[in-house]
């Protein structure tokens, strides 16, 4: 199945620029109980994924930044301790199962390497049991 179907457009999906700052990120990412988002540049490009973790650890490495200071830091000086990989739209689903264990949700990029939206775990996994079911009723 193609994953086109399973895709949450990038105007449903919270992301960062680079250039947004820790605070920013920080907040949103509270506001939306949401623990990795996604980092698309000026130019509609993914660059990785900022987690809470990479924030966390930015935090602990750099004693000088505490929260009343992390809208002085942007989120390109943050490193990415975590290699979310993105695959493409014409990927099928079962491509994505691997990605899927050790990620929240895929970055779905188009034929142009722009983030055009993600695709969710919980589809993915909601797709296996679907599998697996209709499989069980042969």
């Amino acid at each position: 199945m193609n994953i086109a179907f399973f895709l949450v457009p990038k105007d449903d999906v919270i992301y960062f620029s680079p250039h947004h700052t820790m605070r920013q990120a920080l907040e949103r990412m509270e506001y939306h109980r949401y623990s990795a988002v996604p980092l698309v540049d000026d130019h509609g490009k993914y660059v990785g994924t900022i987690t809470e973790g990479d924030l966390l650890w930015k935090l602990k490495h750099s004693p000088e930044i505490g929260f009343e200071n992390a809208h002085k830091v942007h989120l390109e000086d943050v490193p990415q301790h975590m290699a979310i990989k993105p695959v493409r739209i014409n990927q099928q689903m079962q491509d994505l199962i691997t990605l899927a264990t050790n990620q929240n949700f895929v970055p779905v990029l188009d034929d142009n390497e722009v983030f055009i939206g993600i695709i969710r775990r919980r589809e993915i996994i909601d797709y296996c049991f679907k599998l697996w079911q209709s499989e069980q009723k042969v």
